[in-house]
């Protein structure tokens, strides 16, 4: 068996640099810590955080001390909140989901109408929309580009802005850009921001070289991780043998044998003990180069 992992598999800056911070928070906090939402889409990582004293909670109310922002970032009330309840908040929201927040407010200000592309129930959306003003439309597929398009245009605002999620499929971005392109007035001033991080870029490229060099693919994440889920899209696109685990103890040896040609991709919300921890269990059992 031969096994090719991918290079840029694994944590993106963002992540490494919200779990990094928790952890020393941790190693250094004098009474409990608090972490609003999961850290990141890692049940592994979440734990792991659980095991080293961080509680969890949904609501900044529940909060009795030093509470972490997630690297997902959050609503622009809950700042308020927080400094109405007099609780001191460590933000690691991803420095590239903060810039998406200002674009978001000032385009908002000076009139625009705004289109985001991505999950509408997606934490890191929650907290974009938050910043949008009154006048938005998140659009989740090519199929709904239309019914933004009448939304946008009953409301006879002359200006639009495309942005997007940042772990939103680079594909799926392009295409709707190019259909609201061919849906809207000539008079319309049309700004694009493509917002995705050139991280999900990369990684969504390089599964799809990764893929067609192999015979089976292994996706290792979260299972509510965006990301993740787009890179398993993506390798099924290009090698049918596909498969998504959160970890090793959902990988099924029984799937591979010595003459498979495996390639190994991760999520930007997976821990680097997860990767090794699958490829360590496939070279447990197969002679591999």
């Amino acid at each position: 068996m031969e096994i090719l992992v991918g290079k840029n598999a694994g944590f993106c800056y963002g992540v490494k640099r919200a779990v990094d911070g928790a952890k020393e928070e941790l190693k250094n906090a004098t009474e409990k810590v608090y972490c609003l939402g999961e850290i990141v889409h890692n049940k592994d990582v979440v734990n792991l955080l659980k095991e080293q004293g961080m509680e969890f909670i949904e609501d900044i109310s529940e909060a009795k001390g030093t509470t972490i922002i997630r690297a997902h970032g959050i609503e622009k009330k809950i700042y308020k909140q927080a400094n109405d309840l007099n609780i001191n908040i460590i933000d690691y929201t991803c420095p590239k989901v903060l810039e998406i927040h200002e674009i978001a407010e000032d385009y908002a200000k000076k009139g625009y109408y705004i289109l985001l592309t991505g999950s509408k129930k997606h934490p890191e959306n929650i907290g974009t929309i938050s910043f949008c003003g009154d006048n938005y439309f998140v659009i989740e597929n090519e199929e709904m580009v239309e019914t933004a398009i009448e939304k946008f245009n009953s409301t006879r605002i002359k200006k639009l802005l495309l942005i997007s999620q940042t772990t939103f499929s680079v594909e799926k971005f392009d295409k709707i850009k190019d259909k609201i392109k061919e849906l809207i007035f000539p008079n319309i001033e049309f700004a694009i921001k493509n917002t995705i991080c050139l991280a999900t870029k990369i990684r969504q490229e390089e599964v799809a070289e990764l893929a067609k060099q192999v015979n089976k693919m292994i996706i290792v994440g979260g299972k509510n991780s965006s990301n993740t889920r787009k890179l398993y899209e993506i390798s099924q696109k290009f090698c049918k043998d596909s498969i998504c685990i959160e970890n090793e103890k959902e990988l099924d040896l029984d799937l591979f044998n010595e003459e498979d040609k495996v390639g190994i991709m991760a999520g930007a919300s997976t821990p680097q003990d997860s990767i090794e921890s699958v490829y360590n269990l496939l070279i447990e059992d197969y002679i591999c180069v």
